[in-house]
C-alpha cells in the first residue's frame, strides 16, 4: 500500500480538473496549491530520509507499477491539454480566468510532462525515452532529452553547465541564461553525434530537425482543431511549463561547483553536487526528483530506489517550497549562501 504514496503526483493534474469546472477564482487553484498547500503540508510533515535495502529494493526495482505511474501521464498530460483547449475555444472566459487556466495547465505540463519525461529519458527501452520525448512536447522542450542526457549530466556543477546556477545568480536571470544556452547547446551536441557517425545536417537521424517539425506540427494541429487563440494558449502554458523546469534546475544546483583537476578535467560528479531534500510531499509529488544527488551519482537508476546520501548538501525546505524562496532572491541567496561548502564558493 505505501507504493501507492505516489498517485499523490496526480493531485497535481485533479487540482487543474477542479479549476477547469469551477471556472473563476477556481482556475487558481492549481498554482495555490503547488505553490502555498504544499509547502504548508512539507513544514508540517517529517521528513524521511530512509533508503531501501536488500529485498525489498529488490523488489521495487523491478516492479512494473511504479513504471505505469509513468506511463499514466501521458494520457493525463495531453487529455488535460485538450480538454482546456477545446473549453477555451468554445466557451466564454474572462482574462483572469484564462491567465488562471494558463498557470495551471503550466504547471501540469511542468511537474507531470517534463519531469516525468525527464525520468523516462534516462530509461534503457525505446518506447520509454520515445513517451518521455512526448511528454517534452506541449512544453517546446524536447531539445532537453539531448542536452541534459549528453550536456548536463557530462558537465553538471562547472560553469560550463548551463543548467548550473552560479552563486548569487536569481532565478530571473538563470531563466534567460539557461533557456538559450541550452538550446544552443542541444544543436552543438547533436551536430557532434551527426558528425561521429558521419551523417549530415539533413540526416534522418538529426533528431533536433525532427524535434522542431513535430513542435511546429504540433501547434498547426491545434490551430486545425482549435482556432488561433487556441495556439497562444498552448504557446504561453509551454513557457510556464519550462520555466517551471528551469526554476527546478536552478535550486537543484544552486551555487555547486566541481573542482578542476591540474590536468584540466573536472573531478568526476558525486553526492555533493546537487541539492538534497527529504521533505515527503515533494518527494511523491515529483517522483523523488528531490534526490537529485543520488539521480546525479547515478543516473540510470529508477526514481523509486533512489538514496538519500549524508554527505549530499540538504535543502532546508522542500523543492516545491524552495522555487518560491527562488522567487525572492534576497530571501533565498540568505538561505541558501551559507550552505554552501566553503571550497565550492571561491
Amino acid at each position: 500500500m505505501k507504493d501507492l504514496k505516489y498517485l499523490a503526483a496526480m493531485t497535481i493534474p485533479i487540482s487543474a480538473l477542479i479549476g477547469l469546472y469551477f471556472k473563476g477564482y477556481w482556475t487558481y487553484f492549481t498554482p495555490v496549491y503547488a505553490f502555498v498547500l504544499i509547502p504548508i503540508m512539507e513544514l508540517l510533515l517529517p521528513q524521511d530520509s530512509s533508503n531501501h535495502e536488500g529485498e525489498v529494493r529488490e523488489r521495487k526495482k523491478v516492479n512494473p507499477f511504479f513504471d505505469w505511474m509513468l506511463y499514466a501521464n501521458v494520457p493525463v498530460v495531453f487529455g488535460i491539454l485538450l480538454y482546456t483547449l477545446l473549453d477555451i475555444s468554445t466557451n466564454y472566459h474572462t482574462t483572469s480566468e484564462i491567465i488562471g487556466l494558463v498557470f495551471s495547465v503550466g504547471i501540469v505540463l511542468g511537474a507531470n510532462g517534463i519531469n516525468v519525461g525527464h525520468e523516462l529519458g534516462h530509461r534503457s527501452r525505446a518506447y520509454e525515452r520515445f513517451l518521455g520525448k512526448l511528454l517534452l512536447l506541449p512544453s517546446f522542450y524536447m531539445h532537453f532529452y539531448i542536452e541534459h542526457n549528453f550536456g548536463h549530466h557530462v558537465h553538471a556543477a562547472t560553469p560550463e553547465d548551463p543548467a548550473t546556477a552560479k552563486i548569487n545568480q536569481t532565478v530571473y536571470s538563470f531563466w534567460f541564461t539557461s533557456v538559450i544556452r541550452q538550446y544552443f547547446n542541444a544543436w552543438k551536441i547533436q551536430s557532434k553525434l551527426l558528425r561521429q557517425e558521419e551523417n549530415g545536417f539533413w540526416s534522418l537521424k538529426n533528431d533536433m530537425l525532427w524535434y522542431t517539425l513535430f513542435q511546429a506540427l504540433y501547434l498547426l494541429t491545434i490551430f486545425l482543431m482549435f482556432g488561433q487563440f487556441a495556439v497562444l494558449i498552448a504557446l504561453a502554458a509551454g513557457v510556464v511549463g519550462f520555466l517551471l523546469l528551469e526554476t527546478v534546475n536552478y535550486i537543484e544546483h544552486y551555487g555547486l561547483l566541481r573542482k578542476k583537476l591540474p590536468s584540466g578535467r573536472y573531478e568526476r560528479v558525486r553526492e555533493v553536487h546537487s541539492w538534497n531534500s527529504n521533505h515527503i510531499m515533494g518527494r511523491i509529488i515529483l517522483y523523488e526528483l528531490t534526490r537529485h544527488s543520488d539521480h546525479h551519482y547515478k543516473s540510470s537508476k529508477k526514481y523509486q530506489i533512489l538514496d538519500y546520501h549524508d554527505v549530499s548538501p540538504q535543502m532546508p525546505f522542500g523543492y516545491p517550497t524552495s522555487m518560491v524562496l527562488s522567487f525572492l532572491p534576497p530571501l533565498w541567496f540568505k538561505i541558501m549562501n551559507s550552505r554552501i561548502p566553503d571550497e565550492m564558493k571561491s
